[in-house]
């Protein structure tokens, strides 16, 4: 059980489906509350601070990569889409607006529950970490408060994923980092061929860091093998 139960809102329009998604999390000792659309995800928001958004792709009006850039832009909070198998194309959207994991149908229980636990042990892990500034070509990056400050001063917002894999990259600059590594460093599942998660994630970031990210040169591509983080660090 959760000692300081997190708050979790499951946004799902099928009654039953959305029933045993709150067993399962329950079971697990989380807080949970209820939503079949946005109207009610708003209302829920609003009043009550969560952790933790489980949100469905597929709902009438408002689907889930729209309520995904309405949080992210609003809240920072912890989202995991839940997809079909057919949603490639979704899943990678939601992915590249802000959402920082998914659990494809039909999940296995003990997947979705592990998922939950590994984002909201990574949130509660660097809230509890002291701070430590690593800086690197004139940026600024704070690992505990996730705030990213350019060359010029601007604060540059990241979403979770965005920052696991970051502070991955920072924390072994110079080291050609696999798919996999880098998968389970910010997600803590196996990679296979067909996971463009880790890419998609490279992707946003160079379109924050980079000043051309079509010629990236603080993350660099090892073909064949994985990423590289070539800017020279240091820490204070």
């Amino acid at each position: 059980m959760v000692n300081d139960p997190t708050h979790v809102l499951i946004v799902e329009d099928d009654e039953v489906a959305r029933t045993k998604l709150v067993g399962y999390l329950e079971s697990a000792g989380h807080r949970v509350s209820e939503a079949v659309d946005g109207q009610e995800l708003r209302q829920i928001m609003t009043g009550d601070p969560v952790d933790l958004v489980l949100l469905d792709i597929n709902l009438p009006g408002e689907d889930g990569l729209d309520l995904t850039r309405y949080i992210r832009a609003r809240h920072d909070v912890g989202i995991i889409l839940v997809t079909g198998r057919t949603d490639d194309v979704d899943r990678i959207l939601g992915l590249e607006i802000g959402a920082d994991d998914y659990v494809t149908k039909p999940f296995n229980p003990r997947e979705l529950l592990a998922r939950v636990k590994t984002l909201l042990r990574r949130t509660r892990t660097r809230a509890q970490s002291f701070s430590e500034t690593k800086m690197f070509e004139g940026w600024h990056f704070d690992t505990r408060t996730r705030r990213l400050v350019s060359p010029g001063g601007d604060k540059v917002a990241l979403t979770r994923a965005e920052f696991e894999l970051l502070n991955a990259l920072v924390a072994r600059p110079g080291t050609v980092l696999t798919r996999e590594r880098l998968l389970q460093s910010i997600a803590h599942r196996s990679w296979d061929p067909s996971d463009r998660t880790v890419d998609v994630l490279v992707r946003r970031l160079r379109q924050k860091l980079e000043a051309d990210p079509k010629s990236p040169e603080i993350i660099i591509t090892a073909h064949g093998e994985g990423y590289l983080f070539a800017a020279e660090v240091s820490a204070r």
